[in-house]
């Protein structure tokens, strides 16, 4: 599909949503049609009798009665606020070279340049309209030039004086300006910036506006906390809304079809073949950014830390990442090309804002930095974040120790030194594994086959072990004791566009992980306490590994065998690998260790 052939599907199914925006208003109107020509025919003495003047009130009641619901399915979609992405805002004079190179871009591809630029937390770029009425007037992100007014008023008189509609906000992920250099991020934003074209066509425009708004009626009806009488009344309003969204549903589909096919085929005359490598680039960075997001930053989310340098922090696991793997020939080369981060006038301030952004979106944090919100940069993160969950972690496992009465075993307990200690925690988890067939052991020595698979599942999952049951419980219990006591998110005070998806309280939008629950909540536990008895008797220290987060650092390297062996201690009750592994590093298990 070319690009006009794409541009003209797009614009063909634009019209056909606003003919089901048409239809509806017909019928929405056809009542009162039908009510106003039987008052005239009364009114002239051509239809009359009590038929008549009994259809006349019946139909007048319902052209009422239509009208009213029309009116408040026409109030509820103007006035509700379709959701915009919590972004980033970028004004001009904090990046004049990044507008410069979107604005070369635009030329290029003959296509109108976005009104503004935002970043996002996330590996992904788009376009998005901000001109619904009820985000009032857009804003410029700063004053235009003179040359810039001119080039518009110009553009205004070839279109007989009708002002051109406002372009879309450019939004670009964070993570593509630190990592990937600068003729990379223009080629992968060629395909997007090329579909402010199809965008600025009145008949798409009006289209995805209509499409936004009953998307946001539809929102507004399904918001909790309301009376009787509204809930009624949106209710219905919802009903319609939704039956009109089924109806658009494929054409919206089919039209934004078409305007990334337009977009994608206007773009192919620049950078084609440098795009291709970028495109590279943008799948190394998604999983960069996942890994960082999960393994690094989850955990000082967790304890109340931010970092505050996310994007420097993508960079580095990327970097780690491609020298274990190899991932591209030349890298060291590429490197030594001009970032796009380059672009901005302070990207440590951007960096740190999108950070706080990410924090919000990914973990639910408050808007603004607090004594239990504290920013934290990379040199600070194995002590201040490391050591600290470790610590805290190992301290919620004695707690639950002591509330089972959990009371050393050892023989010498009477004169082994008091104070929270590694071996406590083994005497308690040591015991006699339960019987867990595995294929070539199941009971009768009857083939896997003849069974069935829940059959299967309840003879190979692990065997029911008191111990680490009942601890893990516990620990459950405990971490859902600190959620509730928690203080709630502070709610953000600025009301910019960028807000709206934070209305409704519902943080966080997206959720990195499930919680962690049962055995593995216990084996987490059990590492941080052995981790904590290694700082403290071992000389070890807390680190930091980009790929796969808190570090336990030996001698200088990271100890990456010690999770098989505490997981043979949590699910099979066997210490022997563990106790092997301390013995190995002269940790000193009966030792007290230091908790928060």
């Amino acid at each position: 599909m070319g690009a006009e052939a794409g541009a003209q599907a797009a614009r063909s199914r634009a019209v056909a949503v606003l003919r089901i925006r048409g239809r509806a208003t017909a019928l929405a109107l056809l009542p009162a049609a039908a009510s106003v020509i039987l008052l005239v025919g009364g009114a002239t003495s051509h239809l009359t009798g009590g038929g008549w003047d009994a259809a006349r009130l019946a139909v007048t009641v319902l052209a009422v009665l239509v009208l009213l619901v029309a009116a408040a399915v026409a109030l509820v979609v103007a006035r509700a606020r379709p959701a915009l992405s919590p972004t980033v805002p970028i004004a001009e004079e904090t990046a004049p070279d990044l507008y410069r190179l979107v604005r070369d871009l635009a030329d290029r591809l003959d296509v109108p340049a976005p009104s503004a630029i935002a970043l996002t937390p996330d590996c992904d770029s788009w376009l998005e309209d901000r001109t619904h009425p009820a985000h009032g007037p857009p804003k410029p992100a700063a004053p235009a030039t003179e040359a810039a007014r001119a080039g518009r008023e110009a553009q205004d008189a070839g279109h007989g004086g009708a002002k051109a509609p406002t372009a879309p906000v450019l939004v670009i992920g964070s993570p593509f300006l630190w990592w990937m250099r600068v003729a990379e991020l223009r080629a992968v934003l060629a395909p997007v910036v090329a579909g402010t074209g199809p965008s600025a066509h009145p008949d798409i425009a009006a289209a995805r506006r209509f499409v936004r708004g009953l998307d946001a009626a539809v929102a507004v009806a399904t918001t909790p906390g309301r009376g009787p009488v509204a809930r009624l009344v949106l209710g219905g309003v919802g009903r319609i809304a939704r039956l009109m969204l089924r109806g658009c549903r494929v054409h919206a589909a089919e039209m934004e079809r078409g305007v990334a096919a337009a977009g994608a085929e206007r773009a192919q005359a620049v950078d084609y073949g440098l795009r291709i490598v970028a495109q590279e680039q943008v799948g190394l960075a998604y999983a960069g950014w996942d890994r960082l997001l999960t393994r690094v930053a989850l955990p000082a989310w967790r304890m109340g830390r931010w970092p505050s340098r996310l994007d420097v922090g993508v960079v580095a696991a990327l970097t780690e990442l491609s020298r274990r793997d190899r991932l591209a020939e030349g890298f060291a080369s590429r490197l030594g090309e001009r970032p796009a981060c380059d672009l901005l006038e302070e990207p440590g301030t951007v960096d740190e804002a999108a950070s706080l952004l990410a924090a919000r979106l990914f973990h639910g944090g408050p808007a603004e930095p607090g004594p239990d919100w504290a920013p934290v940069n990379w040199q600070e993160y194995p002590d201040e974040v490391v050591d600290r969950t470790w610590r805290a972690d190992a301290a919620r496992l004695h707690r639950v120790l002591d509330t089972l009465g959990v009371r050393s075993t050892r023989t010498d307990a009477s004169s082994a030194p008091e104070g929270p200690t590694l071996a406590r925690v083994l005497d308690h988890l040591t015991a006699e594994p339960g019987a867990r067939p595995v294929n070539g052991d199941l009971p009768g020595d009857a083939a896997p086959e003849t069974y069935t698979d829940a059959e299967l599942e309840a003879l190979l999952a692990p065997a029911p072990r008191p111990e680490a049951d009942s601890l893990s419980a516990g620990l459950s219990a405990e971490l859902a004791r600190e959620e509730t006591s928690r203080p709630e998110a502070s709610a953000p005070t600025s009301k910019s566009p960028d807000d709206a998806l934070w209305d409704e309280g519902a943080l966080p939008l997206f959720p990195l992980q499930p919680p962690r629950v049962g055995r593995e909540l216990l084996a987490d536990h059990v590492t941080a306490m052995v981790c904590c008895a290694a700082v403290d008797t071992a000389g070890a220290v807390p680190g930091l590994d980009w790929l796969d987060g808190p570090a336990l650092l030996v001698d200088g390297e990271r100890a990456g065998d010690l999770a098989p062996r505490v997981l043979s201690l949590v699910e099979d009750g066997d210490p022997e690998p563990l106790k092997g592994w301390l013995a190995r590093l002269g940790i000193r298990p009966e030792k007290p260790v230091r908790l928060v």
